[in-house]
């Protein structure tokens, strides 16, 4: 699977290696921070938008996602090569400079630091820690992606920080409410045990558990059983913070939450499947089942927001039902 292993020098890695390992085809991601944004707009008003924050937003969360993404794919090179799809990946093909690969890394940091400097001192707090995240999941000697349950939990932070930049595009004197920063960041888990407890059940069926521990080691401490009942913990964590919020705010936003219970069993069936979207969450919208059920979820908030759905507040008061 890589050209090292077969004693073969691998090529110096060119422009065009070092612009993949910053995986700027992931941007799909970064649609997480749109319910901040119109969480935002929808709760403190878009008094205080402006048009060019929108923009310094989207350079904040795609510089420093891809400045993850290149120290993770450098440092995972000798890892990578072990798994069957991510030893094609440039780092694992190419010998690539460790020097021009810090100052790329330095560069997207900087510029994503900036950026968020220029819309408030809150957005630019999200956007350290977002940057930390990323050496704290990937390098030694904490690298967190290498323990288990801690891998999901440090790596699945990134959701909350995305949908505080959505958020502070919007209004950039607050934050969300904990209870939906702890939603988004049970959902986030939720995506990333999918796609743990997909690649478990692919590569330890066509390669055995042996090969995928040495691509990742914090699979030593899975099973296939503990990583589906973790999907079902952190989708059930996800539900009931997004629903302490949605009903403390407004009781009709219990109605979008009955067809997000939907995309998360759907998306678990997914999870299910070789090669699998649960595996690469940036083709997530490339699925027309999700597709629907988002756009849905979407348009029901919306309907439950501007019109007064008053037969759901049964289900949100303290009532009982009399038999005579």
């Amino acid at each position: 699977m890589d050209q090292k292993c077969n004693n073969i020098p691998a090529q110096k890695g060119g422009i065009k290696d070092y612009i993949s390992i910053a995986r700027f085809d992931h941007i799909t991601k970064h649609v997480f921070v749109l319910p901040g944004l119109l969480l935002a707009y929808i709760l403190r008003g878009g008094e205080h938008f402006r048009p060019l924050f929108l923009l310094l937003g989207f350079i904040v969360v795609v510089s420093i996602a891809s400045a993850n993404y290149t120290i993770n794919e450098f440092l995972d090179r000798e890892f990578d090569k072990f798994h069957p799809v991510k030893s094609k990946r440039s780092a694992v093909q190419r010998e690539l400079n460790g020097n021009i690969v810090f100052a790329e890394w330095f560069v997207l940091v900087v510029i994503g630091l900036f950026a968020a400097f220029c819309v408030s001192k809150v957005m630019l707090f999200v956007a350290i820690i977002f940057a930390l995240q990323g050496v704290v999941y990937n390098v030694p000697p904490l690298r967190t992606k290498d323990k288990a349950y801690l891998d999901v939990i440090s790596e699945s932070i990134n959701n909350p920080l995305r949908l505080c930049v959505g958020w502070e595009i919007v209004d950039s004197t607050t934050l969300p409410a904990l209870s939906v920063i702890c939603a988004y960041w049970a959902g986030g888990a939720f995506l990333m045990a999918s796609k743990r407890y997909s690649e478990y059940r692919e590569i330890v069926a066509s390669h055995g558990k042996d090969l995928l521990v040495k691509y990742r080691a914090s699979f030593e401490g899975y099973s296939e059983r503990s990583l589906n009942i973790s999907c079902f913990s952190y989708a059930l964590f996800s539900v009931i913070f997004l629903s302490v919020f949605f009903v403390s705010y407004r009781p009709a936003f219990i109605l979008p939450m009955l067809l997000t219970v939907f995309l998360f069993s759907y998306y678990l069936y997914l999870s299910f499947g070789t090669q699998s979207i649960a595996q690469n969450p940036e083709k997530t919208f490339k699925d027309p089942v999700i597709v629907v059920l988002s756009t849905a979820i979407f348009a029901l908030f919306l309907v439950s927001y501007f019109w007064d759905i008053s037969f759901v507040r049964i289900f949100t008061t303290q009532t009982y039902i009399h038999w005579s």
